[in-house]
C-alpha cells in the first residue's frame, strides 16, 4: 500500500515538473522563474478565474476556492496555501473547500499535492472538503485521494 501511494506521489511530481514546478531538494517547491515572472508581472492582465477566501478559527484555517483551478489560477492557490501553511500562526489543520470549483487540471492538483507535502512536514493536517463531479472523478482516476483526509459536507472550521 505504501508502496503505490509512493508512485502516485512520484506521479504527481511529474505533472507539477510539466507545469512548471521543481520539488528541490528539501520537498520545497520552486517556480520556473520566466513563468512565475510572467504571472506575476503587473503590467499582465489577471485572467485568474478564481476566488480565494480565508478563515481562521483559533488553530484551523479553512481555504474557500471558487471557481477554476487552472495553469492561470493555480500560482495564486499555491501562494495563499504555502503562506498559510508556513507561517508563524500555529496550526492544527487546514481546509481546503473545493464545493465551489467546477473544473481542476493537474497543475492544481499539483498544487494540492505540494501543499499536502508541506503540511506533514509541518505536522499540520490537510482536509480536503467538498469534492465533487470532476473534480472528486479527477482524484479518484489518478488514485491520489487516499493520499488526503476528506471532509463531506460542512461549512465551517473542523
Amino acid at each position: 500500500m505504501l508502496r503505490r501511494l509512493i508512485v502516485k506521489a512520484h506521479l504527481a511530481d511529474q505533472i507539477a515538473v510539466q507545469h512548471g514546478h521543481d520539488w528541490g531538494s528539501r520537498g520545497q517547491v520552486a517556480q520556473n522563474s520566466e513563468r512565475g515572472q510572467r504571472l506575476k508581472s503587473p503590467e499582465s492582465a489577471s485572467t485568474s478565474h478564481l476566488e480565494i477566501a480565508v478563515a481562521h478559527s483559533g488553530m484551523d484555517s479553512i481555504i474557500r476556492l471558487n471557481g477554476r483551478i487552472d495553469v492561470d489560477s493555480s500560482p495564486d492557490v499555491r501562494d495563499r496555501l504555502l503562506a498559510i501553511l508556513s507561517g508563524k500562526q500555529l496550526l492544527r489543520a487546514v481546509t481546503v473547500d473545493l464545493a465551489g470549483v467546477m473544473f481542476i487540471e493537474a497543475s492544481g492538483v499539483a498544487t494540492l499535492v505540494e501543499a499536502l507535502k508541506v503540511a506533514r512536514h509541518r505536522q499540520i493536517r490537510l482536509h480536503l472538503q467538498g469534492l465533487h463531479g470532476s473534480v472528486l472523478r479527477l482524484f479518484e482516476v489518478t488514485g491520489l485521494l487516499p493520499l488526503f483526509e476528506t471532509i463531506h459536507g460542512g461549512k465551517g472550521v473542523s
